[in-house]
């Protein structure tokens, strides 16, 4: 029988967040110049966009969670962040010469920053859909994929600790890409994991 009231316990404590900062900080490493890349704005747009992806996804989540949820509507305003972050990109590529704008979408690490993302996202994963198993979601496509989005979202801001990328069109194209397939594994994965 599902509990009456909604009970993220893990996910209130941070457990689930805690093992993705451990693999981060054991595997990958935190960047060596942390202390000071935290004085600076790059640090912070990179990790207000993520973590504000995070808080709208976990509201979906508590939404979806009950049997009478509405669905993703209302959630629309998560574009937001995305039209922010494109703003800010849009600007520093009016400000560098166009022969370098190549080097600040592609970065240097490009070819693994989504799947970096995707792999930390799954510790999140986990612990979100074992806490949706206690619970009785009916729409379990959305609640997969809202599960998979506040994953990568969390993921990637915690990834920020070790990425020393700076542009804001690699947040935008590289992080987000991870993100959605976070999302799109929670998608495909729901139905197949959260019956009940």
């Amino acid at each position: 029988m599902a509990k009456s009231k909604t009970d993220f316990g893990p996910l209130r404590r941070g457990q689930i967040r805690l093992v993705t900062a451990l693999l981060v900080a054991k595997v990958l490493g935190i960047r060596p110049d942390l202390h000071t890349a935290m004085h600076g704005f790059s640090f912070w747009m990179k990790w207000t966009y993520t973590a504000s992806l995070g808080i709208g996804a976990i509201v979906a989540v508590i939404r979806l969670s009950r049997p009478t949820s509405s669905g993703l509507r209302g959630l629309w305003w998560l574009i937001v962040p995305v039209l922010l972050l494109a703003g800010i990109g849009i600007a520093e590529l009016a400000a560098t010469p166009s022969r370098e704008w190549l080097g600040m979408w592609l970065g240097a690490s490009w070819k693994v920053c989504p799947w970096l993302v995707l792999t930390l996202a799954m510790p999140i994963f986990i612990g979100l859909l074992w806490s949706f198993r206690r619970l009785a979601p009916t729409r379990l496509r959305e609640a997969g994929a809202a599960a998979g989005l506040a994953a990568g979202a969390w993921a990637a801001t915690i990834y920020c600790l070790h990425c020393p990328e700076v542009s804001a069109i690699f947040v935008l194209t590289w992080y987000s890409l991870g993100i959605l397939l976070a999302a799109l594994a929670g998608a495909f994965l729901g139905p197949r994991l959260l019956r009940w």
